[in-house]
C-alpha cells in the first residue's frame, strides 16, 4: 500500500460527498492513519458517524477562523501522533449573494470572509502545524479553474483560489528547505454540497463532461486518487505545482 505507516489531516469535511472524505477513505484505504476534521460539534457528530467503520481514522475539531483552535489541534496532533507526513486542506467559503450576479457587486466583508476561509486559512493552519509536519512531508489544498479563468457565478471564489494557489507557492518556498512539499489540486466541477452554492453548478458539469479530451465523468475518487500520489513518496519531486483533475477541461480552447 502506498502510505502504509503514514499519518496525515484531512481538514476539513461536512458530509460523505465531500472531496475530503473521498480523499480520506482513500489515504485509509491504502494504509495511512488519518485525522479527519470538522469545524464544529454539530459537524463533528457527522464526521464520528464516517470514521466509526475506519479502524485507522479519528475525529478532531478545528474552525481555521480562530488562531486559538488552530493552536489547540497543534497539540492534539502532538499528542496523539508526533508527526503527520501529509496534510490536506479542504476548506472554503464566500456569502452566497457574492456567488451570483456581478463580481463588481462584491461586499467588502464577502471579500474579506472569502479570502480569509478560502486563502488565508491554509496560511495560518501550516504556520500552526509546521512543528508538527514531519520532515517530506506533503500539503496539499484545493482549488479551482475558476482562479485563473472568468467563470460565471464563480466571482470572488475565483478571486480567492486565485490568492490559494499563489499562497500555495509561497509555502512551497518557506517549507522546501525541509523537504515538504505544497501542491494545489484542481477538480473540475463535482457535485458536492459546497459546490451546490454555484448557481448552474449541473450545467458547468454537463458542458466540461461533454468538452474535455476524456469526455467521461469524473468525481470524488479521481481527487482522491491524485491526492493518494502526492501524499505519497512517489510525489518527492512535486512542489508548488497545481495538479487538475478534471478530464484534461483545463487544456480546451475553442
Amino acid at each position: 500500500m502506498l502510505l502504509d505507516g503514514k499519518k496525515g489531516l484531512v481538514l476539513n469535511v461536512t458530509n460523505k460527498n465531500s472531496i475530503g472524505w473521498a480523499v480520506a477513505r482513500a489515504a485509509h484505504d491504502h494504509g495511512a492513519e488519518v485525522g479527519v476534521g470538522a469545524q464544529d460539534a454539530r459537524m463533528r457528530e457527522k464526521v464520528e458517524a464516517l470514521v466509526a467503520d475506519h479502524p485507522r481514522m479519528r475525529a478532531h475539531t478545528v474552525d481555521f477562523s480562530f488562531d486559538d483552535q488552530l493552536e489547540a489541534l497543534a497539540d492534539e496532533v502532538r499528542a496523539t501522533y508526533g508527526k503527520i507526513d501529509f496534510l490536506v486542506h479542504s476548506a472554503a467559503f464566500a456569502k452566497r449573494e457574492d456567488l451570483s450576479g456581478r463580481f463588481i457587486e462584491t461586499s467588502r466583508d464577502g471579500f474579506q470572509l472569502a479570502i480569509d476561509v478560502s486563502a488565508y486559512s491554509l496560511v495560518a493552519l501550516c504556520r500552526a502545524l509546521e512543528g508538527v509536519l514531519a520532515d517530506d512531508a506533503s500539503v496539499m489544498a484545493m482549488s479551482y479553474l475558476g482562479s485563473t479563468r472568468a467563470v460565471g457565478n464563480y466571482n470572488v471564489m475565483g478571486v480567492a483560489k486565485a490568492a490559494l494557489e499563489s499562497s500555495v507557492r509561497y509555502l512551497a518556498g518557506d517549507l522546501g528547505v525541509r523537504g515538504i512539499r505544497v501542491n494545489t489540486v484542481s477538480p473540475g466541477p463535482i457535485n458536492t454540497v459546497a459546490a451546490r452554492g454555484v448557481k448552474g453548478l449541473g450545467e458547468m458539469i454537463d458542458y466540461v463532461h461533454s468538452r474535455a479530451p476524456l469526455k467521461r465523468p469524473f468525481g470524488q475518487d479521481e481527487v482522491a486518487g491524485t491526492c493518494v500520489y502526492l501524499m505519497s513518496d512517489l510525489s518527492r519531486g512535486v512542489s508548488g505545482q497545481i495538479v487538475f483533475v478534471d478530464d484534461g477541461y483545463n487544456i480546451v480552447g475553442m
